[in-house]
């Protein structure tokens, strides 16, 4: 047999032999056909049928709530002032460092579109969420975007 052949079948071989000795003992725990008798079951006293648990339904609301709208609200002021930062520190020969901005930094509309499309997927993804029933993180998506937004414009307000 030539050795390419054989350096292809020993570890095939090898692993064949592996599986085969972990199957064996596997194999060996079968259950005894007399075990399964129905007249071998028979019921106690002391058992009875479990009683279906309820659980308690979680706490829903609205999505556009008063929390939400205010939320909401806050991270479109902010993006609306990350936009009017950005594009001033742009103008003043500033650089994005962003880099998924940076694309649509060579025109107004291409930033105001980024930022516009941050806010909306902010909010569809916090309805995702709401949706699923995850109503912490529904919330927990637009606080953490808040606070990226207001880093960003603090950052563009002391580099300006």
């Amino acid at each position: 047999m030539p050795t390419w052949i054989g350096s292809i079948l020993k570890p095939k071989a090898a692993l064949l032999f592996f599986f085969l000795c972990l199957g064996a003992p596997a194999l060996a725990q079968q259950a005894s056909l007399a075990l399964l008798q129905p007249k071998a079951i028979e019921a106690s006293p002391f058992v009875r049928p479990a009683e279906p648990i309820t659980l308690p339904e979680a706490p829903s609301h609205r999505f556009w709530d008063r929390k939400n709208s205010f939320l909401f609200a806050t991270t479109a002021a902010l993006s609306t002032a990350d936009f009017v930062a950005t594009r001033n520190n742009l103008q003043n020969g500033g650089r994005e460092l962003n880099p998924v901005s940076r694309i649509f930094a060579g025109s107004t509309a291409g930033l105001a579109v980024n930022f516009a499309g941050e806010t909306v997927g902010v909010i569809g993804v916090s309805y995702l969420f709401h949706r699923s029933g995850h109503h912490k993180l529904e919330r927990a998506v637009t606080m953490l975007n808040i606070g990226a937004s207001a880093t960003a414009v603090s950052f563009d307000l002391l580099h300006h």
